[in-house]
């Protein structure tokens, strides 16, 4: 199956999004509940054109040979520093043909089998982080479940979930307590404090990393409440209108965690090509979400390899065409903003 397959496939089987050939936020503008952005939409639009505003230098006076997309984080081995990002609620927001658990069952095995893995959502039925922690389990801790910003009880309760998962890795997606159907829910979401987030994270038992750092000194706090990593990312969008885009931050945040933490992003990444301009901007790896929603909606577990098949290629092409043999040779001279 082609990825072009996946593309005709999926269309009219994912609710209110089109399964565009470019996942760029404008036909799903101010689409919520669907997979488009809060407010005007514009967040989402520009995540996507900045990474597009940044040039690649090429440079083939080198030597040649197969490059290699490979990279360790944490630990483990991936074929390409891509992991799918967490999806919560996909009934809500894409249609009736898979909900959250069926959604997780495929995507984290299938991920697995194609050598990255899938980061996995939450919601506000509890049963979908049973399941979500359940798959990852089976597939013997291979995949990070995402917790939101519930009440303390809450959090404390799913993250026992998360190690008895065997998971390797966790994550909350802090920024989450600005989506609209998260607020004035029992349980609560909402924003933690420094000594909250410390406390959570101490409690983890495992790496944690902190998803929806959009400033250096978000990444600070971060860092001092003991994140192993932190996830660029103002969520598609989907929680506050005007922010700046991914790539614009990136830069910024690097610089500040200065090597003592992991820094992933996300907002906007298509391509290989948009994976390598996040690499050389200082990212270890990057997530990618509403493409793999399509993926897995239009082609199920081979929805899944052919999108990773396609980004590895890409990612290897720009590498080869910029004199960059190994993912920790692409540095910030081999692109232009």
């Amino acid at each position: 199956m082609t990825y072009q397959e996946v593309l005709e496939n999926a269309r009219g089987q994912m609710g209110p999004c089109k399964a565009c050939p470019v996942c760029d936020g404008r036909a799903c503008r101010n689409t919520i509940p669907g997979p488009g952005a809060k407010g005007t939409g514009d967040t989402a639009i520009r995540n996507y054109g900045a990474w597009q505003n940044i040039r690649v230098n090429m440079d083939t006076l080198c030597a040649g040979g197969e490059p290699d997309t490979g990279c360790t984080l944490l630990g483990r081995r991936f074929r390409l520093p891509v992991f799918a990002g967490p999806v919560g609620a996909v009934q809500l927001h894409y249609g009736s043909k898979y909900d959250d658990l069926a959604y997780n069952d495929l995507l984290i095995p299938a991920c697995r089998e194609a050598g990255i893995l899938a980061f996995t959502g939450d919601g506000t039925n509890p049963a979908v982080m049973t399941a979500a922690c359940k798959a990852i389990g089976a597939a013997e801790g291979f995949g990070v479940p995402t917790v939101k910003p519930w009440d303390a009880a809450t959090i404390a309760g799913k993250m026992q979930m998360v190690r008895d998962s065997g998971a390797f890795a966790a994550a909350m997606d802090i920024d989450a307590a600005g989506l609209p159907f998260l607020k004035n829910l029992t349980p609560p979401a909402g924003s933690k404090t420094v000594e909250e987030l410390r406390g959570i994270i101490a409690a983890a038992g495992v790496p944690f990393l902190v998803k929806g750092v959009m400033t250096a000194r978000g990444a600070e706090k971060a860092l001092e409440a003991g994140a192993a990593g932190v996830i660029v990312s103002n969520h598609g969008g989907r929680v506050l209108d005007g922010t700046p885009s991914t790539a614009e931050v990136l830069p910024e945040i690097v610089q500040a965690v200065h090597g003592r933490a992991l820094v992933l992003v996300d907002g906007g990444l298509r391509s290989g090509l948009d994976v390598f301009r996040a690499l050389a901007l200082g990212a270890d790896a990057v997530l990618i979400a509403r493409p793999f929603v399509t993926a897995v909606y239009g082609g199920g577990a081979e929805g899944v390899k052919a999108y990773v098949d396609k980004l590895q290629a890409e990612l290897a092409d720009t590498m080869a065409m910029c004199g960059a043999h190994t993912i920790r040779e692409i540095t910030r001279d081999m692109v232009r903003v």
